[in-house]
């Protein structure tokens, strides 16, 4: 699926066509809908709500099949990475700053610390630099990003 959407966004497309998108969910939900799959499964290690015992793959499977409008979302809409690798390194910034510095004295500190690297990760992704997103917001102008 993802190099599918790939394939598409470099031929300039805003969507899968009919042909690869349909094909891409039936292998997806072939693969959780096989039959006989818990027959198949090697000897299960985690035990289900009802008291059934449950392998990890077959969870997964399950999971998909459950979610699959969620796990599909990256090709119904191209805004939407593949992956959150964005999100987790944008977390990764105030990881490293509480392990050097052990915690945030207040709540409120912490509070605009997050602001400000809010803002600044902004700007970065607009295309600004960190320095004149901080300048220009001190100057008054905060919202130059937005334009």
């Amino acid at each position: 699926m993802k190099k599918a959407k790939e394939k598409a966004v470099e031929k300039g497309k805003d969507s899968l066509s009919y042909y690869h998108y349909h094909k891409s969910i039936r292998s997806m939900m072939n693969l959780s809908n096989r039959p006989g799959r818990k027959i198949h499964l090697p000897k299960p290690r985690r035990k289900n709500v009802d008291g059934r015992k449950k392998e990890k793959i077959l969870a997964l499977a399950e999971r998909l099949a459950n979610y699959k409008a969620s796990v599909c979302l990256f090709i119904h809409n191209f805004h939407v990475p593949f992956d959150n690798n964005q999100a987790e390194r944008d977390l990764r910034m105030i990881k490293v700053k509480t392990k050097v510095s052990g915690c945030f004295r207040t709540e409120e500190g912490a509070r605009d610390y997050l602001k400000i690297m809010s803002y600044v990760g902004t700007a970065h992704k607009q295309g600004y630099n960190a320095y004149e997103a901080i300048r220009n917001a001190i100057s008054g102008h905060p919202d130059f990003i937005f334009e």
